[in-house]
């Protein structure tokens, strides 16, 4: 259903970078690459993308918005959050059990923009 969600940025070489390597770890790599708009997607399927906001004002945060990366295990969802935060996001919450089979953990990427890696299971 969903094709792709977009994150906003104010420092476009940044963000690439640290989503490059975020992004690696769960087996995506960029499928689009322009000047103002990358995304990182695993062959066929959705993607993340990042850009510069094309009215030329600042990148807000949504408040309330979040993408959710899925992951291949618990194990996982740590090594995504702890590569976030070691890379300078920031936490949203440490990962950990969030209910029935749900494991989350949660970060701000280098913007503020808020995303969870998670595995249910």
């Amino acid at each position: 259903m969903i094709g792709y969600v977009t994150v906003g940025t104010n420092d476009f070489a940044r963000a690439a970078k640290f989503f490059d390597e975020l992004f690696a770890l769960l087996g995506a790599r960029r499928t689009m690459d322009f000047d103002t708009f990358v995304v990182w997607a695993r062959k066929g399927g959705p993607g993340v993308a990042m850009a510069r906001p094309y009215d030329k004002k600042a990148a807000t945060v949504g408040n309330g918005t979040m993408v959710a990366l899925a992951a291949k295990s618990k194990e996982q969802v740590r090594e995504i959050y702890d590569k976030a935060i070691a890379m300078g996001g920031t936490d949203e919450g440490k990962p950990g059990p969030r209910g029935d089979g749900f494991y989350a953990g949660y970060f701000r990427d280098l913007d503020g923009n808020k995303f969870n890696a998670f595995f249910m299971g």
